[in-house]
């Protein structure tokens, strides 16, 4: 009966154990799957901020927006361009940056939207 019990708690010791070995593997796996997508998506964040001139938080802070919102990135670009022209006494230089920062915006709402697409797909 002693043997019966041992074995039983053996087998059941080695399936447990591949079991866990197996969810290791996959958990491991799809970490790494993820770890590549958010680093694709640096990348092509990286780029577009080396592109513009410009970074993203610059971006978000010069069209004072917290989230990337195209109505409201779109709202704040049109305010701040009719301010900072040189007709009703703005500045060229400001309205300029504002111009990149919309830029930078739109680059960065293309990039996500990409992701979304690359996400659907898989």
């Amino acid at each position: 009966m002693a043997k019966y019990l041992a074995q039983i708690v053996v087998m059941g010791a080695q399936v447990v154990g591949r079991a866990f070995a197996r969810a290791l593997r996959q958990e491991y796996a799809a970490s790494q799957a993820a770890a590549q997508a958010r680093s694709q998506a640096g990348q092509q964040s990286a780029a577009a901020s080396s592109l513009t001139g410009m970074s993203l938080q610059e971006a978000q802070q010069i069209l004072n927006v917290s989230t990337l919102s195209p109505e409201e990135i779109q709202k704040n670009y049109e305010h701040l361009f009719k301010v900072n022209d040189k007709a009703v006494g703005g500045s060229f230089y400001l309205q300029s940056k504002v111009v990149r920062a919309k830029e930078r915006l739109d680059e960065e709402l293309n990039i996500q939207t990409q992701e979304k697409s690359q996400n659907t797909e898989t």
